[in-house]
Parts: C-alpha cells; sequence; structure tokens
C-alpha cells in the first residue's frame, strides 16, 4: 500500500476535489445572478464510512449505457443537491441566486479547503518524520 492510499489522506483528497467541484458551482451561480428563470445549485457534502474511510455515495445517478443518449443535467447527478429557493426570493424574472448568500458560502468554501489542503500537508509531514525523511 502506497502511504499517498491511506484512509485519512483519501479523505482529505476527496474533500478537497470537493471544494472545488463546489466552488465552480458557486461561481455558476453568481455568474447566472441575472439570467432569467435561474435557479442556484450546490453540492450534497460527501459522507465517508468510518470503518474504510471510503466515500459513501449521497445519491444514485443515471448512468449513460451508451454514446447516444442524452446526458443528464447537472443538477440531478450524484452528489448533486437542487436547494428549495423560497418563494420570496424569486425576483419577477423567477431568478432565485441571492448573491450575499452565494458570496458567503463562496468564502466559507474557500476556508474549508484551505483547512483541508493544511491538514492533508501536515499529514505528509507526520508521515515523513515517523519514516525518518525529515
Amino acid at each position: 500500500m502506497a502511504v499517498t492510499d491511506m484512509p485519512l489522506l483519501g479523505m482529505l483528497r476527496t474533500r478537497m476535489q470537493w471544494h472545488q467541484a463546489r466552488q465552480k458551482l458557486i461561481a455558476e451561480n453568481v455568474a447566472n445572478a441575472d439570467m432569467p428563470g435561474f435557479r442556484p445549485r450546490d453540492l450534497a457534502a460527501p459522507s465517508f464510512d468510518r470503518a474504510t474511510g471510503a466515500a459513501t455515495p449521497s445519491g444514485v445517478g443515471l448512468s449513460l449505457t451508451s454514446v447516444g443518449h442524452i446526458a443528464s443535467s447537472g443538477s440531478t447527478g450524484v452528489g448533486a443537491d437542487p436547494r428549495r429557493v423560497k418563494d420570496f426570493e424569486i425576483r419577477p424574472s423567477g431568478n432565485g441566486v441571492n448573491l450575499e448568500e452565494e458570496m458567503m458560502k463562496s468564502g466559507d468554501n474557500q476556508s474549508d479547503y484551505q483547512l483541508a489542503a493544511s491538514l492533508y500537508q501536515k499529514s505528509l509531514d507526520a508521515l515523513k518524520i515517523a519514516v525518518g525523511k525529515r
């Protein structure tokens, strides 16, 4: 088993990848703040099996069995969490993006990503010390 295949490091890598994908969705929400009828999207947080540390699927998605099939939209795939927008937050154009909320989520997401990256680096440093390479 490689050092980077340890469950803790795998969970941190998965968490960092989730934060990257979430930041992309938040940026799309902000970019489409003026598009009529646009509904904001978000990702469901990943969950991990306590025994193995492996990521457990958060939902069941559709799979393509042929190249000719039409792919489903991103809001219904595995890990997608289509939020319910409150009726009073929807503008007359049908847009449900709240810029203040999206910017707060963006800052929180960035902080959480930095924490996961720092933990990953510290874990690698501790492993190097244990092996005697530092």
